[in-house]
């Protein structure tokens, strides 16, 4: 008899492009050694993949967006459908291991507990560039060097295999729409999430490293260009993100990040450099630094176009 977990699983979805992977997602979730309760695809206003998902998806769930436009929109239509005591995200271009969903349940045994996420590993469509460090493979949303390798509290994590307890969510009231993926916009609606729920609920959230995904990584998203536009978009979200913290709140682990992680990994491969363990750790060291560059212009180009704002705002109050 196959054993079951009380949760339910939500795959949001937007363009027929991902149908291959998306059909690969689904069969995933329903291959889990601890089956779902239920899985839930979510269409994002695209009529004609609606349909294609009703039609060929059998003991799947398929949900036209009930919300704004974007990934954010997208999950909170099928989390608020959810009816099991807690609520699993796969994106549509990943593949769970048959026991990610146990693996990931796992510590809600705690009550403390508000949500889990687990090591996301990349699938490449060739192979890794050379010049990309351990310490960034998060610019092509997969776990990077400098997160627990066992089970461990930490801040946040990401939205795809992220599970939470739907209560939790729902007295938040979910992803915040309008805010997050849509577009050439990419904004850390997971980490705000997560930031949020524990200001507001208390509790704490668990990285679990046995429960696995893997991620594609398509050659488009291997290129330099690519690298330094995700660093760029990644600045400019976490200033808008630091904008929606609650007061006092700060972003502690970016500046740990910062001024611990990505320092060491420059030292770490200009040393390998110089004792000539290959060409590519000065790459990487100097990817680090273009990088940190990109995300800076980023941040600074965001805190200028809000200061516009505000002071937009302000003249139109006086008149």
């Amino acid at each position: 008899m196959t054993d079951s977990i009380d949760a339910s699983v939500i795959i949001p979805t937007h363009s027929e492009h991902r149908w291959a992977p998306l059909r690969r997602t689904v069969a995933s979730a329903q291959a889990q050694k601890a089956a779902p309760a239920e899985i839930i695809v979510v269409v994002d206003h695209n009529p004609a993949l609606l349909e294609r998902a009703r039609a060929e998806f059998t003991g799947v769930t398929v949900l036209e967006n009930a919300s704004v436009r974007g990934a954010s929109g997208n999950r909170n239509t099928g989390a608020f459908h959810a009816r099991s005591e807690l609520i699993a995200f796969l994106d549509d271009d990943t593949v769970a291991h048959d026991t990610w969903l146990s693996h990931l349940a796992a510590p809600f045994d705690d009550p403390a507990v508000l949500g889990a996420g687990g090591l996301i590993v990349p699938a490449w469509e060739r192979s890794r560039p050379a010049w990309l460090p351990d310490e960034l493979l998060w610019t092509v949303g997969v776990s990077y060097a400098g997160l627990p390798t066992s089970v461990a509290e930490i801040r946040n994590v990401w939205s795809a295999g992220m599970m939470v307890r739907r209560d939790a969510f729902e007295r938040v009231g979910g992803f915040r729409a309008g805010f997050g993926k849509l577009g050439d916009r990419n904004r850390p609606e997971d980490t705000e999430l997560c930031l949020r729920i524990s200001a507001q609920l208390g509790g704490h959230w668990m990285y679990v490293p046995d429960s696995v995904i893997e991620h594609d990584v398509p050659l488009g998203r291997s290129t330099f260009g690519f690298f330094l536009r995700r660093c760029y978009a990644e600045g400019r979200g976490k200033v808008q993100m630091a904008g929606l913290l609650p007061r006092g709140q700060k972003l502690g682990a970016e500046q740990d990040y910062l001024r611990r992680t990505l320092p060491r990994a420059v030292v770490h491969n200009l040393k390998a450099a110089t004792r000539r363990h290959g060409g590519h750790h000065a790459l990487r060291a100097a990817t680090v630094i273009a990088g940190v560059a990109a995300a800076g212009f980023g941040g600074g180009v965001e805190t200028i176009a809000a200061l516009s704002e505000s002071e937009t705002a302000a003249r139109q109050l006086t008149f």
